[in-house]
């Protein structure tokens, strides 16, 4: 009897093990009544304001998801370097943070439906305005991107980019501090982010070099491989351009006519 009841103890505890392991994506959010969403700190898409509280277009499009799906939306700062690693070991649920979708990246998570059109942009202090014109004047200079980037990645295939004396910045925003304290001669960011920042603040002697020309691309949301995440959000933001919520919030953070490009509502 005793070696009976030990064996259906240990069959219930398997049955168990296998049902947790076995949840979806969804279910396991869900439970926890959150979704953790991996993020670096970069205007307009997640910043802090003067109070210190946590906006931003993908800040304020992850809120109204999270809302739908009933569960609150959890920001972690990760390394941008090490978020494939990040979303793989379950540290978080996604990467909601102007994610470029590109062809590697899709053997490493799942993408959702694009909702900016984004570029890679050059900046400069505007005192080298007549210096630094094309690419091919830039080819020996000193030139920075955050590492694992798509700014990064456009450096490496741009043939005259590629050239430079080139160094990684942890973050972008690292990126146009070590511009602007004289650290480099040009860096290549989110053209997002160069249209919120350069021009303002401590930034206002920098200038988008108009006449480069790199890459197009599109942002998304990672999620991880086969997850049903993936399409459960695809419905809501779906619902969210119907609706016109995503424009409002697009309007909001200055960013429409990326959202317009891509999205056309």
């Amino acid at each position: 009897m005793k070696k009976l009841l030990a064996i259906i103890l240990l069959a219930a505890m398997a049955i168990c093990l296998f049902s947790c392991d076995s949840k979806t994506d969804s279910e396991e959010i869900k439970d926890s009544g959150k979704m953790v969403i991996g993020i670096t700190l970069y205007e307009p898409m997640n910043y802090k304001d003067d109070s210190g509280k946590l906006i931003g277009f993908d800040t304020e499009f992850a809120e109204a998801v999270c809302a739908k799906l009933g569960v609150e939306p959890t920001f972690q700062e990760i390394n941008w370097d090490l978020k494939e690693t990040e979303l793989k070991s379950k540290n978080i649920d996604c990467i909601w943070n102007g994610l470029t979708v590109t062809e590697d990246r899709k053997a490493n998570m799942d993408f959702s439906t694009s909702y900016l059109v984004n570029k890679q942009v050059v900046v400069i202090n505007s005192a080298d305005s007549a210096k630094y014109t094309t690419a091919e004047s830039l080819a020996s200079a000193m030139i920075m991107a955050e590492n694992g980037s798509a700014g990064e990645s456009a450096i490496k295939a741009d043939t005259n980019l590629n050239k430079a004396q080139y160094t990684a910045a942890d973050v972008q925003a690292a990126a146009l501090t070590a511009l602007s304290a004289g650290n480099c001669d040009a860096i290549v960011i989110d053209y997002t982010l160069a249209k919120a920042s350069v021009g303002v603040g401590d930034y206002t002697n920098m200038m988008i070099v108009d006449s480069i020309t790199l890459t197009n691309e599109e942002y998304a949301i990672g999620f991880r491989v086969g997850s049903d995440m993936t399409a459960e959000v695809n419905t809501i933001i779906d619902e969210l351009i119907a609706d016109g919520t995503l424009r409002t919030i697009a309007e909001k953070y200055d960013v429409l006519d990326l959202y317009l490009e891509c999205v056309g509502k």
